[in-house]
């Protein structure tokens, strides 16, 4: 039974703490990023107010309950993983040129580009300034994570290495741009709670493992979805010629019988080629061998679960992996 969290099956005094918790993000992080300037308060809170699944600060909260989650940092650290992550939309949205973020017009477009990125900038000083009053260990994760998300970036712009192949390439893309801040989250909650060395190293494994199945179930997505169960629109990726784990995989396999659907995959597909594609990639072999691959890295993630104590918890994280993995289903 799915409740507002977002994690089926979740036990209901567990839930109740949690969502005191999250409010209390939201509470904060709402006043943290206020400043002087009315045009910088307003462009800041565009992608706070916009919504979002708050994955990043409720891992955080959940991996506190491995320890002590009443040490209020704990707050202050799951605000500081979110606006970290926001911060990066603003600056991704320069990139690609986006048009929507959210369901709302994109702070480049409502704006323009030198004020998206000032703001993306503001919210990382805001970070810095919460991190600093946590103290040096927070700043310091902070900035290693900070490194990934950057060179995760830097390696999606300037393709594969020698030596790696596309999917290779991709996965480590994936695992710097979202497993490490994710990874980040549930360490953040680990060490604030005091929780002991082997947990806290389990729980940032563990935050790795399920960003990469999130970004692989959101690959499965731009093939599979149903936009009013999912709010995803299918093709979204496949229109702008955005590679994803599916359409890597088909073209990996280079079939003789999928010559002209690869020649489609290697750029934007077209509006009136766009039905037909996705049609062909939903009974693709490429489509069950990512779904097998999404199994497979949800059960290594949930086995580095396994000497965690057990309790409403750890259930929750297992039930967290499960909603995450079946968003694709």
């Amino acid at each position: 039974m799915m409740n507002q969290i977002g994690i089926p099956n979740l036990d209901k005094a567990l839930e109740a703490s949690l969502l005191a918790d999250m409010a209390r993000v939201e509470e904060l992080m709402r006043s943290h990023i206020k400043g002087d300037y009315p045009l910088v308060i307003e462009t800041s809170r565009h992608l706070v107010e916009a919504g979002g699944k708050r994955l990043r600060p409720l891992l955080t909260l959940l991996a506190a309950q491995f320890g002590d989650p009443s040490n209020y940092d704990i707050i202050k650290a799951a605000v500081c993983c979110e606006l970290t992550h926001l911060a990066t939309l603003y600056h991704d949205d320069v990139m690609d040129d986006a048009v929507l973020r959210r369901g709302v017009i994109s702070a480049n477009k409502k704006w323009d580009n030198a004020v998206a990125i000032l703001t993306g900038d503001y919210l990382f000083s805001k970070v810095s300034d919460m991190l600093a009053d946590i103290g040096p260990e927070a700043v310091k994760l902070q900035a290693k994570t900070f490194e990934r998300l950057v060179i995760g970036q830097i390696k999606e712009t300037q393709g594969k290495s020698e030596g790696l192949t596309q999917i290779e390439h991709y996965m480590k893309v994936v695992a710097d741009k979202t497993g490490s801040l994710i990874a980040t989250s549930a360490r953040f909650g680990a060490l604030l709670s005091g929780a002991n060395a082997q947990t806290v190293e389990a729980l940032t494994k563990f935050g790795e493992k399920i960003g990469v199945a999130f970004q692989v179930a959101d690959d499965l997505l731009d093939v599979t979805s149903d936009e009013t169960a999912s709010g995803k629109t299918p093709g979204t990726d496949l229109k702008e010629g955005v590679p994803t784990l599916v359409t890597l995989y088909v073209i990996a396999a280079n079939n003789p019988d999928d010559k002209d659907l690869i020649a489609k995959l290697n750029g934007p597909i077209s509006e009136s080629d766009l039905s037909g594609v996705i049609t062909q990639l939903r009974s693709h072999k490429a489509l069950t061998d990512v779904k097998d691959y999404l199994a497979k890295v949800a059960k290594e993630a949930n086995d580095l679960l396994v000497d965690l104590p057990e309790g409403s918890a750890k259930e929750a994280l297992k039930s967290l992996t499960f909603a995450l993995v079946n968003r694709s289903s």
